[in-house]
C-alpha cells in the first residue's frame, strides 16, 4: 500500500511540474495571439489568404510547422503579414509561436 501511495504521489508531482512549466507560456501566448493575431487568424484561419491557414496541414504544406519558422515569420512579416519585431518582444514572439504550434496540433 505504501508503494502504491508513493507511486501515485510521484505521478502527481511530475504532472504538476510538467503543467507548471508549459501552461503559463501557452496562456501568455494565447493572450498575445488574441491581442495581435486573431483579427486575421481567428480559429487558425487566414482572412487574407484562405489557403495559408495556421492549421497543421497548411503549416506542414508550406514548411512552416516549426517554432523557428513561425518565430521568423512573426518577427519579420511576409507579404500582407506585418512584422511584429518592434511591437512584441522576442519572448512574446516565442510564446505566440508555441501557442500556434500547440493549437495546430490540437486542431484549433
Amino acid at each position: 500500500m505504501k508503494r502504491l501511495l508513493s507511486l501515485i504521489l510521484l505521478i502527481v508531482v511530475c504532472l504538476c511540474f510538467s503543467l507548471a512549466s508549459t501552461s503559463p507560456a501557452l496562456a501568455d501566448g494565447k493572450g498575445i495571439f488574441s491581442a495581435n493575431c486573431a483579427a486575421c487568424h481567428s480559429g487558425g484561419g487566414n482572412v487574407v489568404n484562405a489557403a495559408k491557414t495556421l492549421k497543421k496541414e497548411a503549416l506542414e504544406k508550406y514548411e512552416m510547422f516549426s517554432q523557428e519558422k513561425i518565430v521568423y515569420q512573426v518577427t519579420n512579416g511576409k507579404a500582407a503579414m506585418p512584422a511584429f519585431k518592434g511591437r512584441l518582444s522576442a519572448d512574446q514572439i516565442e510564446e505566440v509561436a508555441a501557442y500556434v504550434l500547440s493549437q495546430a496540433e490540437a486542431g484549433w
